[in-house]
């Protein structure tokens, strides 16, 4: 099953609904997407229809919420690991790569 990805547009929000899996081959094309967005509009990730995951796209998806995106119909068991990941990340100590970054980008 591949990744589909629709965008629309709610009031100030932009939606992006995910359908199918997500997988590590697809978070490069998802950040790019959302990097696009102009820094003004609220976006919605709505993982709704989204079946299945692996732990970069989980990853993914907390920075996401992290940095301001909201997450929308997201099962118990996705809710669950982002939760989990989030609080691993937070007992991480920071990675000096991560610090070269500037961490200026949406959710990358």
């Amino acid at each position: 099953m591949t990744l589909k990805i629709q965008r629309s547009v709610e009031h100030r929000s932009v939606v992006f609904t995910l359908t199918g899996r997500i997988q590590a081959e697809h978070v490069p094309g998802l950040l790019a997407l959302l990097i696009a967005e102009p820094p003004l509009r609220n976006v919605l990730i709505d993982l709704g229809y989204v079946k299945l995951v692996d732990r970069d796209a989980v990853r993914f998806l907390a920075r996401c919420e992290a940095a301001g995106a909201a997450l929308r119909n997201c099962s118990a068991y996705i809710r669950e690991w982002i939760t989990q990941e989030k609080n691993a990340m937070d007992r991480k100590p920071e990675n000096p790569q991560d610090l070269a970054d500037g961490g200026n980008t949406l959710c990358g």
